[in-house]
């Protein structure tokens, strides 16, 4: 069971007291609202301070103090729930009861976190300019390449107009120009004041007293400058009059078929739950309506598949097609909404559906990584159900609740990548 308490203003540590794990596992998350201004120097923080602290000052001294703790790991963090981007780092480390005796991991972690976040290495009054453009090259490598991966690259443009004037339209990362503008001043700037007025959530898994956690934590975050937090937005994706479709040619054999839709209902609204089985029963699976008729059935697609966004209460569907079928999948696709609209459900694709969910639910306590995972997806989205009592809900669900939140599912947006020579 999940423990929280406040460490500072604004700064929370939650956490799972365990022993099912040799190790354990810490993050650090600032919350930063989406905005276009600031999205990439979040995403390049966490990058640039890795490189080195005062005593550390270099990745390699970095690397060789977290092999002397039996191979501990630390990573940057970068993570974009509805409209809230976090950055900041992931530990991972072994339990000191599977140490030698004597030997300390736990403490020496946190330090570490506290030198790398609160001490990095600086160059008059700015990160060193070495670092930063490295780390610039590297982050705008990331974005360039995303581009090669033309499912990602269809489902984040049609996002992208969908979410248009909201803040979930704006990319994890950013976008190449606004990194190129990034210079070690401004980003040293941004970094004072995303360390004054951000929210912080820490979570830990392991054995040790959530209470001994916390007060090592005090300790190691004393300095953190606290000032007036930021608010947090959260609010479902508005409906749109009219459809809107857009295309896009590049030099490719498959076309990307992506479409948005609207629900209006959130994690934080009782219709949820249904709306994710009504996911998992539309496209969400194997088992699923989109798989089973528009792949399996009719050969329209090379793959078919839904996802929700909790948080905006948005559903995505993602098809490989080629271009001639491009009307008769778009079609097909929006028929099976249909027949869930109507009710035309079977016990048996139910039952499918709340077995995908469940196989995903029970594999949760399996790993800290999930835990922490889940843990964040439930801060950021405002989701009160632990994975057990969000297994009960599911398990409760029926078919008249389906078709009640797929009554609730519009069209909103469609976007079409198609190949130059097709």
């Amino acid at each position: 069971m999940e423990q929280r308490m406040e460490l500072l203003p604004g700064v929370w540590l939650c956490g799972v007291e365990t022993r099912q794990f040799k190790g354990a596992c810490l993050s650090f998350s600032l919350l930063r609202p989406l905005r276009q201004q600031e999205a990439s120097k979040n995403a390049l923080l966490a990058n640039v301070l890795m490189q080195g602290c005062e005593t550390y000052p270099d990745m390699q001294s970095i690397s060789l103090a977290l092999d002397q703790l039996y191979g501990a790991g630390m990573g940057p963090l970068v993570r974009k729930n509805g409209e809230i981007q976090t950055c900041g780092f992931y530990l991972s480390f072994l339990e000191e009861r599977f140490a030698m005796e004597g030997d300390r991991i736990l403490e020496p972690m946190l330090e570490l976190l506290g030198e790398i976040l609160l001490k990095p290495c600086v160059q008059h009054g700015a990160f060193r300019s070495d670092i930063v453009e490295l780390e610039k090259e590297n982050l705008i490598s990331i974005i360039a390449s995303s581009i090669n991966d033309k499912r990602s690259y269809a489902s984040k443009q049609m996002l992208k107009a969908m979410c248009k004037d909201d803040g979930f339209g704006i990319s994890r990362l950013g976008e190449i120009e606004d990194v190129k503008a990034i210079t070690p001043e401004t980003l040293y700037a941004h970094y004072k004041k995303v360390l004054e007025t951000s929210p912080i959530e820490l979570f830990y898994a392991g054995s040790t007293p959530l209470e001994q956690v916390g007060a090592c934590l005090r300790k190691v975050l004393r300095d953190l400058p606290r000032g007036t937090l930021e608010p947090l937005p959260f609010c479902a994706m508005p409906r749109r009059q009219q459809v809107q479709y857009l295309e896009e040619t590049m030099d490719l054999t498959q076309g990307k078929l992506s479409m948005g839709f609207t629900t209006g209902v959130t994690t934080k609204d009782p219709l949820f739950v249904p709306m994710m089985v009504f996911n998992a029963l539309f496209g969400g699976d194997m088992t699923s309506k989109l798989f089973l008729n528009v792949r399996e059935k009719l050969s329209l697609c090379y793959y078919a598949s839904s996802g929700m966004y909790g948080a905006k209460g948005i559903i995505t569907v993602s098809c490989g097609i080629e271009t001639a079928n491009y009307e008769k999948a778009k079609q097909e696709i929006l028929s099976q909404l249909e027949a869930c609209q109507r009710g035309e459900i079977s016990g048996h694709e139910l039952e499918a559906a709340k077995e995908a969910m469940r196989s995903s639910l029970v594999a949760i306590p399996d790993s800290t990584g999930r835990m922490e995972d889940y843990h964040m997806f439930c801060l950021l989205s405002g989701f009160s159900l632990d994975p057990g009592q969000y297994l009960q809900a599911v398990q409760q669900v029926t078919i008249q609740d389906v078709v009640t939140a797929a009554k609730q599912v519009s069209l909103d947006t469609i976007f079409f990548l198609k190949g130059a020579a097709q």
